[in-house]
Formats: structure tokens, sequence, C-alpha cells
């Protein structure tokens, strides 16, 4: 069922004493956490859109099979949609909903822990309540920020940066922090710092670069967002916000961090340096530790990480290790033509579709049907009124087998609530969620 904002203040309280509780690993764990299965297991890792839709399609691919989704979270949170909550035009409700119900919807088992390690090799995974082993294991751990492009070891300018200037890009309590943050921001200079690509979008950093604006606007606050973009232009919005927001929004494109100082609140680029009243400090973002943990990073031509789960890029499974699949914004290049998938929710939820279907295919000894995911997204660029483009993106086989990219983008300068109608359609397949 929905949540109210009741429950998610609750839940967002529950995550942070979880999360202290689990600080320390616990890799000595070793009573298991549920008894071994006389069926075959598949253990899900990360209740985000991707392993949600694993665990919802493999009930229905192969009910013949044990499925256990892990979650660090109390509740699913979801990252399309975010923006809008942050500045008021979305509410609680809609984006927040338990994972209990869609548990026994789907006939699978819940249990909300943290992973701390896997052991490959045993095939077991660790939590500080004990360890679970499986036959098949998902991968769905989505990001990390990547501080040490900034920081290198220094832990305690990771922690503050997290605590004082959070982006909102990893479900949990940073949500409400820069929810605050936003609702009490009196004026001057607030810096936003953008992810090098590829990184999770959404939450897309332009759209709410424009819903910040907005607030800015009609707010008649006197300060001012610097956009700091290591990337291009982006769908045009370096015009957009010159034209909607001039006396709102700086943004500088091609700009690449140097060095930050979140203490003094400085940063240097390079070109200039900036000081900042305030901040949203959106670091290069990477694989989750999970990903690291279980030694399936990708490695480029040189041998170097490329920060990236190492992904088979047609049936998922991890190439070190076939009993692994990998899905959602944690994998790497899917082909050479276009590089990454977008990071979307919906493509990460196709991919576990994809990968309920090579489990239940490789269970019954059979080849699973090659498919390809698609990614529907949709991106505010004006608030008043309300324009959006819908970016969607397709994918099909070359003759030679690699896959290719094909991308359109439709601006709406009418929207009648698209972008909440798709969301409801996905939650409904993989929440179970249904409309009072």
């Amino acid at each position: 069922m929905p949540f109210s904002r009741r429950d998610f203040i609750a839940a967002s309280a529950a995550l942070c004493t979880s999360l202290a509780a689990h600080a320390t690993p616990l890799i000595s764990v070793s009573q298991p956490l549920l008894p071994r299965s006389r069926s075959k297991r598949v253990v899900i890792v990360g209740g985000g859109w991707g392993g949600l839709s694993a665990a919802r399609h493999l009930r229905d691919l192969a009910p013949e099979l044990e499925v256990v989704l892990l979650e660090k979270n109390p509740v699913f949170w979801s990252l399309p949609l975010s923006n809008k909550w942050l500045t008021g035009l979305a509410d609680d409700k809609l984006l927040a909903h338990g994972y209990p119900t869609a548990a026994s919807a789907y006939g699978y088992t819940f249990i909300q822990t943290e992973v701390s390690d896997i052991d490959r090799s045993k095939r077991l995974v660790i939590t500080p309540q004990g360890t679970l082993d499986y036959d098949w294991l998902i991968l769905a751990v989505g990001i990390r920020y990547d501080y040490a492009a900034w920081y290198g070891d220094d832990r305690r300018a990771a922690d503050y940066t997290l605590k004082h200037y959070p982006c909102a890009y990893i479900p949990g309590s940073e949500q409400r922090a820069l929810k605050e943050k936003l609702d009490h921001f009196k004026g001057g200079d607030l810096v936003m710092t953008l992810p090098p690509m590829p990184y999770r979008c959404p939450p897309s950093p332009y759209e709410r670069a424009c819903m910040i604006g907005a607030l800015l606007k009609s707010r008649r606050i006197k300060g001012k967002l610097i956009v700091l973009d290591p990337n291009s232009h982006v769908l045009g919005f370096g015009r957009i916000f010159s034209e909607q927001y001039p006396d709102q929004i700086v943004y500088l494109p091609e700009t690449r961090i140097k060095s930050v100082d979140p203490f003094s609140k400085t940063l240097q680029t390079e070109v200039d340096d900036f000081h900042f009243d305030d901040a949203i400090l959106m670091a290069p973002q990477q694989a989750g530790d999970l990903a690291w943990k279980a030694g399936l990073i990708a490695r480029d031509g040189e041998g170097k990480p490329t920060g990236w789960a190492d992904q088979h890029p047609v049936h998922l499974h991890a190439r070190k290790d076939e009993n692994v699949f990998l899905i959602g914004d944690m994998i790497d290049k899917a082909s050479p033509l276009f590089g990454h998938y977008p990071k979307t929710g919906q493509m990460a939820s196709r991919q576990g579709r994809i990968a309920a279907r090579e489990i239940a295919a490789r269970a019954r000894g059979v080849s699973a049907e090659k498919l390809l995911p698609d990614s529907t997204c949709y991106v505010f660029t004006r608030i008043e009124p309300l324009e959006m483009t819908r970016v969607e993106s397709r994918y099909r086989f070359r003759g030679d087998g690699l896959i290719v990219q094909n991308v359109k983008q439709n601006h709406d300068p009418n929207p009648r609530g698209e972008d909440v109608q798709w969301a409801k359609a996905m939650f409904a397949e993989f929440l179970a969620f249904k409309e009072n």
C-alpha cells in the first residue's frame, strides 16, 4: 500500500538507525539466514527497479524456484519523479512503497538486511544476520559516489560532504536532507556540481536545476544556482537556463572539478575557483560497493578498472561468473557503438526481466530467447508553464550481433501528467501498486 508522509519520515529514521547498527562489517557470521532450500534458490540483492522486476518475473516464469529479495532500506523510494517531489510538485505517497506488499502479491521472500559481502566460491551472500546460499545471484546494487576522485583516501572529507552537501542520487535519507536544504535556503551562491557521464538519471541533474531555478524565482530568493557541468550541453539546457532563469542560474558546461574543500566551502575548476554558501555536490559515480567486493568490475584495454560491473552485453551474467547476473545502473558498456545503456529506472526494470528469463531458462536446461531492454524517461524543461521532453531509447541487433541504439526526443509543450501515469504503470508491474 502507498506510504504517507508520516510513514516516509518514520521509515527514513528507521533507515538511519539500521545503517548505524550495521556499520561494522560482520564477515565472520556463519549461521544461515534461511534454512537451505529444497528448491533451487535465486537471491536478489537490491530492491530498486531492477531487483523488484527480477523478483516479480522470476515468480511468473519459474514458480518452482525459491526467490529471496534482500534490501537494506525499509521502503522503496523512486528516483524518477523525485525532482518534482523535492520542489513540492509530487507527493510522498506516489514515490514511497512498502516491500511486503509486492513480496506477498508475487510470492517471494523479502528480508530487510544489508549485505556486507559475497563469497562467490561458496555461493554465499553474507549479512549481519547470517549467510544465505544461492544457486543464482542477481546483483542490482546501483551506484556509489566516487569521492576518491576529489579527496583520495580522505574519508573525513567524503563523510562530511555526504552529510552536509547530499546529492540524493541514492535512495534513503539523502532525499529528505536535500529537500530540507532547499526548503530552508535563504540566498547566496548555491553550487551544484554535476557528475561526468555516465551517471544515474533520473533524477536528471538538468531537470533538478530547472526545478531549483523555478523555486528561487517563485520565492524571490536573492541567490543563484551555479551549475558546474563537466559534460557538453544536453537537450539544449544551456539555452533553457539563460532564457527562463537568467537571474537564478549560472550554467558552466565543460567545467571539470580539480579539487573540493568542503570544510572551507571552496572548490577549484580548471578555469576558476568558487566559494559557495551552500552546495549540492555530485561526485563521479561508479558501480555499488558489492560489485567491487565480489571482484566483478570491468577493466579497460590498459587493465585499469572502468568503475562499472563487467556483464555479458546480451545475457547479463557476469563475465567471470555465469551464476551471477548484473543489472541496472551498476553495469558497464553494452556496445562499442554507443557505450553505456542509459542508467534509468525503466532500463533497470527491463534488465531485471531479462535476467529472470535467463535464469528460468537455465533452471530448465534450455537457452533463453535473446531480448534487449528499452528505456523511457521524462524530463521537465520548464516549470511555469510545464514543458516536458520524453526520451525514448530502443535497441536492436545489427547483422554482426552488436547492439544498436536509437534515441528519440519528443518535446511536449502541454504535458498532461504522462510521467505520473507512466510511473503508476511501472509500479503496478513490479510493486503491485494499486490506486485507492
